[in-house]
């Protein structure tokens, strides 16, 4: 069965006249003819009945424009609704990003380009990097925010910024008040971390096996503002990013001054994935702006 059939039967059906109907089709009159009767074959049954030069929806006519008129109408609003998405300054964009970047960095990023384009939409997922990657693979997103992680080679990576890494003590600890601190230092003490897989737990680990340490861990959380408050109650000290969503109540941040501590973030889109027009633009508004704020 061809797509045109069903247009050309819809319209025969609301006209029930042939002449008129191909003429509002621009084909015909055999043309029409041949393509009612290959569709009338293909149903298996007659769907007009006809009395000279007039011709009438039969039952089974009726019975089948009702579902024609549905199927063309979803098709219809789903080619519009693609239209819509494709519009260079509108559509939506699909951004995932890390728990750590929904304080400010993300709200802010997001707040201004819709000054400049106001009537795009954003479908936001934030969550940590594996659960980003896996659906940026299986299309449910566009673009991820997110710290420098092993990919799939299909992946395309952009880094944006460097983002300092401190060490974060209980404020009763007697090294709580230390402008710097090396991480032999504090190589005996207890420590709460992500759990592995997680980037920034990938990073960690990244950095004790530079100085060759092994650190004690106590517990290994999911959220950076949940460990922030294990070691506000004193179980342990931690290493992470300046989230300005941390309660600074019971903890104390200090430096780390060997080795150097940081972690890469980044913007990653698949490569080879169709990106709407404005998801192109967002994705390059994201690399100029922190192109910018690095110079």
């Amino acid at each position: 069965m061809e797509w045109e059939q069903l247009e050309y039967f819809q319209t025969l059906a609301r006209e029930q006249h042939v002449t008129r109907a191909a003429q509002i089709l621009s084909i015909t009159q055999p043309a029409l003819s041949r393509s009612i009767a290959r569709l009338e074959g293909q149903i298996g049954t007659p769907l007009f009945d006809r009395q000279g030069r007039t011709i009438k929806l039969n039952k089974y006519g009726e019975l089948l424009l009702r579902r024609v008129d549905l199927i063309l109408k979803e098709f219809q609003e789903g080619k519009d609704e693609i239209q819509s998405l494709l519009d260079p300054d509108k559509g939506e964009i699909s951004l995932g990003f890390l728990h750590t970047l929904g304080t400010t960095i993300v709200p802010n990023i997001i707040a201004a380009f819709k000054e400049e384009y106001p009537h795009v939409r954003f479908h936001l997922k934030q969550n940590h990097s594996n659960w980003l990657l896996e659906n940026l693979q299986s299309g449910n997103l566009d673009l991820c925010l997110l710290a420098s992680f092993p990919m799939e080679s299909k992946m395309a990576w952009t880094t944006l910024w460097q983002e300092e890494l401190f060490l974060f003590f209980p404020k009763n600890h007697p090294l709580a008040n230390r402008e710097s601190i090396t991480l032999e230092e504090i190589a005996d003490e207890p420590f709460i971390l992500m759990e592995e897989g997680y980037a920034l737990r990938v990073t960690i680990d990244s950095i004790f096996e530079q100085v060759g340490l092994v650190p004690k861990i106590m517990f290994e959380g999911e959220e950076v503002t949940t460990i922030a408050g294990f070691v506000g109650a004193g179980m342990g000290i931690s290493i992470l990013p300046d989230v300005k969503s941390l309660d600074r109540t019971k903890i104390a941040k200090v430096r780390i001054n060997s080795p150097k501590c940081e972690r890469t973030i980044g913007i990653a889109s698949m490569e080879g994935k169709f990106l709407s027009p404005i998801a192109e633009k967002f994705k390059q508004y994201i690399v100029e702006h922190f192109h910018r704020e690095n110079l």
